[in-house]
């Protein structure tokens, strides 16, 4: 565990122009103890080359130190913790990426252990199918407890961790800025309830301006918290594709969701799966199958409520997202007779349909 004193200059670090986290773990692995960075600044040009003038001179600037002090006081103050890069509480599958953070801040009372992690990401302007598709996902993962990881921004990522508040799964939602604000606004009051089921992070401190530029290093957690990344929809360009590539970048599994190839949504999606970028995953329960994940809770998969013999194959048989004629082969059911089962599931709020003849379980 990092001492106070300690945090104090490791967080000067990260306030100096010009040191990344790259740079910075290298001082440290040369040093030892951050404060003797401070005190013997005149060998860091000899000892990592890079390392310009101004730099040098920023460590003699006292008022770092007193910025590094003030955002301790608003740690304390938020009940926020600071996990530093070489402690055991720190994530696993970040603690492997060169340019994870040296200090992840992190609020929830969430543990970071070993466990099935899954990143989703997508568009902003999502569809209904996406929204759906996250749905069915956190559903049809429930017995493998998978912890859920996004990026907290509208469409996908907030449809992912409603998902996953919804059957109490965990998630972890990752701000592009600091904890004395909420962004989007419409989102705040999933606070909360993700801290309480999981938690939110950042690298971001306090007096951090928000701008684009830290959303891109955003999704690079986003990436780093797991073995795995999703895409469900996406653009031809946007954010969603950067995580795929720092993902890849990672040598992780990356995932995606073909869809409408005339749809503007499946652009980016499709792209990825033709350029062997991304693994096409067409249901749901490809995840657990591909990242061969083993079941850690049974789930009861009898509903409790009384079926017909017709109802429950159908229901039995119904596996995230359906076609129509897909279901009725597998419940070996005539179509013509499919429709009025289905419309009785509905009625008994145990499926629903959605655009494009499919149906999915609630």
């Amino acid at each position: 565990m990092l001492l106070e004193s300690d945090l104090l200059y490791v967080l000067a670090l990260q306030k100096i122009p010009g040191l990344g986290s790259i740079t910075i773990k290298k001082l440290i692995e040369i040093y030892e103890d951050p404060k003797a960075i401070f005190e013997d600044n005149r060998s860091h040009q000899k000892l990592i080359k890079g390392i310009n003038k101004d730099v040098l001179k920023a460590l003699d600037d006292s008022s770092i130190l007193k910025a590094a002090s003030s955002e301790i006081e608003f740690l304390k103050s938020n009940q926020i913790s600071p996990l530093y890069y070489k402690d055991k509480n720190y994530p696993f599958y970040l603690k492997q990426c060169i340019d994870g953070p040296v200090v992840l801040f992190k609020t929830g009372s969430f543990s970071f252990k070993q466990r099935n992690y899954l990143s989703i990401v997508g568009t902003r302007k999502c569809t209904e199918m996406g929204k759906s598709f996250c749905e069915a996902l956190a559903y049809e993962l429930k017995p493998y407890n998978p912890v859920i990881v996004s990026g907290f921004a509208y469409g996908i990522d907030i449809s992912a961790h409603e998902a996953a508040l919804k059957n109490n799964l965990d998630t972890i939602a990752c701000f592009a800025h600091g904890f004395n604000e909420v962004y989007p606004k419409a989102h705040k009051k999933h606070v909360t309830k993700i801290e309480a089921q999981g938690a939110i992070v950042s690298e971001f401190w306090s007096t951090s301006e928000l701008n684009r530029e830290n959303f891109l290093k955003r999704n690079r957690i986003i990436a780093g918290l797991s073995p795995a990344t999703l895409i469900v929809e996406s653009a031809e360009k946007g954010g969603s594709l950067v995580t795929a590539d720092i993902a890849n970048s990672y040598d992780r599994e990356v995932f995606a969701v073909p869809g409408n190839p005339y749809q503007i949504q499946s652009v980016g999606c499709n792209n990825l799966i033709k350029s062997q970028k991304a693994q096409l995953v067409s249901s749901p329960l490809d995840i657990p199958y591909l990242l061969n994940w083993k079941i850690e809770k049974e789930l009861q998969s009898k509903p409790q409520i009384e079926l017909t013999n017709e109802e429950n194959r159908v229901f039995s048989n119904l596996k995230g997202i359906m076609d129509l004629e897909e279901l009725a082969i597998k419940a070996d059911i005539p179509i013509y007779k499919l429709s009025s089962i289905l419309l009785s599931l509905e009625l008994k709020k145990l499926v629903k349909p959605i655009p494009g003849r499919k149906i999915r379980k609630i």
